[in-house]
């Protein structure tokens, strides 16, 4: 097989001129940087799960490019046409945006809403509402940025729809069929104890522009989860990839990599400290059991 796309986690390759077969590494990154360290089994929990979504969305009717699994960490999907500027007319392609749906008060959102970016009322709040972390959002938040540029860049609808070829019905088809599938994510998980923060979704047009589900999705990396009993409590337990970026954020490379940035520089990541590895993995087998209701079968 041709190896076409090594990315932070997945390696894309060309299984045939129609499929792709993507190996779910067990690299992890954060703030677009893969840290050098490796999380063991990460990889074929992403698989599982991912394979686990894209079955309950095809029983429901949703289309996906899902085809099956191979091996522990593989998924052999269909194939899409990436183009450099997609227009209205085009179909059979990439959709190059990821779409963010947010459902509480989190992450990058939380930061955004404290420098003033993000006002209450675009989230449903009244005005003059004094946001805190962690607090519902009164109707979902869906946002786009881009997939092919080196580091992701929100987007409005207007740019969105034009870097992607879509009309502003097809933007609405998007937003609609990701809080359909965040509620289907929602029912399944909340039984189970947890709840569904936040998450990203890519998507394709089929030979029909009919809109497909691709890439992976509701899994520890494009997700956020929280503990449902301890929310309620008032705590907020971190039960995704979100306790990784908590590390970097407390040990202030976080701050220090926005400073780089800004000033058009970089700074490499450090490594996870051996017992964040073993934590981090441990998370990342409970949090697939949780999601599905399945056990991993021990190794």
């Amino acid at each position: 097989m041709k190896l076409l796309k090594s990315g932070k986690v997945k390696d894309v390759y060309e299984y045939d001129e129609n499929m792709l077969k993507f190996i779910f590494s067990d690299r992890i990154s954060v703030f677009d940087k893969i840290i050098p360290s490796e999380i063991p089994r990460k990889g074929e929990t992403l698989c599982k799960t991912s394979a686990f979504w894209f079955e309950k969305l095809e029983k429901m009717g949703i289309k996906t490019h899902f085809i099956k699994t191979e091996g522990q960490n593989g998924m052999i999907v269909k194939r899409f046409r990436v183009i450099e500027k997609p227009t209205i007319e085009d179909k059979n392609y990439f959709i190059p945006l990821e779409v963010i749906c947010r459902w509480f008060v989190a992450g990058s959102l939380f930061d955004r809403i404290k420098r003033g970016e993000i006002k209450p009322e675009v989230l449903g709040f009244e005005h003059d509402h004094k946001i805190k972390y962690g607090e519902r959002i009164p109707k979902p938040f869906v946002e786009f940025t881009t997939k092919l540029e080196k580091v992701d860049r929100e987007l409005t609808e207007e740019e969105a729809a034009k870097l992607a070829g879509l009309t502003k019905e097809d933007i609405e088809r998007i937003k609609d069929l990701v809080i359909k599938i965040d509620q289907i994510i929602a029912n399944q998980v909340e039984k189970n104890g947890l709840l569904h923060v936040d998450g990203k979704k890519e998507f394709a047009f089929d030979e029909n522009r009919e809109i497909v589900i691709v890439d992976t999705f509701g899994t520890a990396d494009e997700d956020r989860w929280w503990d449902k009993k301890e929310y309620e409590k008032g705590n907020i337990i971190q039960l995704s990839k979100e306790f990784v970026r908590q590390y970097y954020r407390k040990t202030g490379y976080k701050e220090k990599l926005d400073k780089a940035r800004k000033k058009g520089e970089d700074i490499p990541i450090p490594p996870l400290p051996e017992q964040l590895v073993e934590e981090t993995s441990k998370l990342y087998i409970q949090l697939f059991e949780r999601i599905t209701g399945k056990k991993l079968p021990q190794i």
